[in-house]
C-alpha cells in the first residue's frame, strides 16, 4: 500500500481509495478492526492527519465505524449504506441549493459540504442560491439522553461539552456560507441555527427539497474527562448512524416520495414553532 505520485487525486483521497478497495474485496473483512492510525501513516508513508482524513471519508460512506478507546471497525451491516457526500455535492449542482438538517450536531454536515464550498471559491460551482437550516439540541436544559452510566442522569458538564463541538461546527457552516455571499460568488447565501429541546433519537438531512437521508442514532457507552474526571456517559453515535435514502424521483406517491414531502413539513413545522434563535 504505496501512494502514486503521479495521482492527481490527494493523499488522503488515495488512502481511502486504497482501504475502500481492501473493505469491498474483503481482505479486511467485515467486524475486522483496522490498523491504528499510526501503523497506517508508516505503511503508507503519511502523516496521520491524512489518515484520519481518509477513515473520515471511509466513515461518512458507512463502510468504517469508530468505537471509543477500541479503535476503528469494518461495519457489520445487513444494508447498504448511503454515501451523503455524492448526494451533497450533487444537490450543489442545481441553481438554488437547499438543506436542512436536526439532529445531534452539525459535525458531518460541515465535513460534507466544505468539498462542493471550496469548488465554488474555485469557480467549478456557480450555484445562484444556497440556504441552510439547522436544528440542534438546545444545551441549556437538561437531556435524558445522552446520560452517566452510573445514574442515568444527566450531566451539565457533558452539555457543556456538547455545546463547544456543536458550536464550533455549525458555526463554521454558517461562517464558510456567509463568506460566499459577501465575496459575491453566491447571489443569495443564508445559513441559519436554531435550537430545540434535547437531542432526537434521529439524524436527518433534506436536500434540495428531493431527497432525505434519515438514519437512528445508536446508543454506546464510552468514558470522557469531564471536569478533569473520566466519566462513564451513554452516549449516541452519530458517525455511526446507518442512513437510508427517500427521493420524491420514486414517485409522489410512493412511500420514498412521501417520506420526503412529510420530512419537509416536520422540519418547517418544528423550525416556525418551538425552535428558537441561539441567543
Amino acid at each position: 500500500m504505496k501512494l502514486d505520485p503521479d495521482d492527481p487525486r490527494a493523499p488522503y483521497l488515495q488512502v481511502a481509495h486504497q482501504l475502500r478497495a481492501a473493505i469491498l474485496t474483503r481482505k479486511f473483512a467485515p467486524g475486522e478492526k483496522l490498523p491504528s492510525g499510526p501503523e497506517l501513516a508508516k505503511t503508507f508513508g503519511v502523516a496521520r492527519m491524512t489518515v484520519q482524513q481518509a477513515i473520515r471519508e471511509l466513515r461518512d460512506e458507512g463502510l468504517v465505524i469508530s468505537r471509543q478507546g477500541s479503535g476503528i471497525f469494518v461495519r457489520e451491516r445487513t444494508a447498504r449504506p448511503v454515501g451523503l457526500r455524492p448526494h451533497i455535492e450533487q444537490a450543489f449542482k442545481k441553481p438554488d441549493v437547499s438543506i436542512e438538517f436536526a439532529g445531534f450536531s452539525g459535525e458531518t454536515l460541515q465535513g460534507a459540504i466544505q468539498e462542493p464550498l471550496d469548488s465554488i471559491r474555485a469557480g467549478r460551482l456557480v450555484p445562484e442560491s444556497i440556504t441552510i437550516r439547522m436544528l440542534v439540541p438546545d444545551t441549556s436544559r437538561p437531556w435524558s439522553l445522552p446520560a452517566r452510566v452510573d445514574n442515568l442522569e444527566d450531566e451539565p458538564l457533558f452539555r457543556e461539552r456538547m455545546e463547544r463541538i456543536s458550536s464550533r461546527h455549525a458555526q463554521a457552516i454558517v461562517d464558510s456560507v456567509q463568506e460566499l455571499g459577501d465575496l459575491g460568488l453566491v447571489k443569495t447565501a443564508s445559513a441559519e441555527v436554531r435550537i430545540n429541546g434535547e437531542p432526537p433519537r434521529f439524524k436527518l438531512y433534506i436536500l434540495n427539497g428531493e431527497e432525505a437521508f434519515f438514519g437512528f442514532y445508536p446508543v454506546f457507552e464510552h468514558t470522557i474527562r469531564l471536569g478533569g474526571e473520566p466519566q462513564a456517559m451513554y452516549d449516541m453515535g452519530g458517525k455511526d448512524a446507518e442512513l437510508f435514502h427517500f427521493a420524491v424521483s420514486d414517485g409522489g406517491d410512493s412511500t420514498s416520495g412521501q417520506f420526503v414531502n412529510q420530512s419537509r413539513l416536520w422540519f418547517d413545522n418544528v423550525w416556525n414553532t418551538v425552535a428558537r434563535e441561539i441567543s
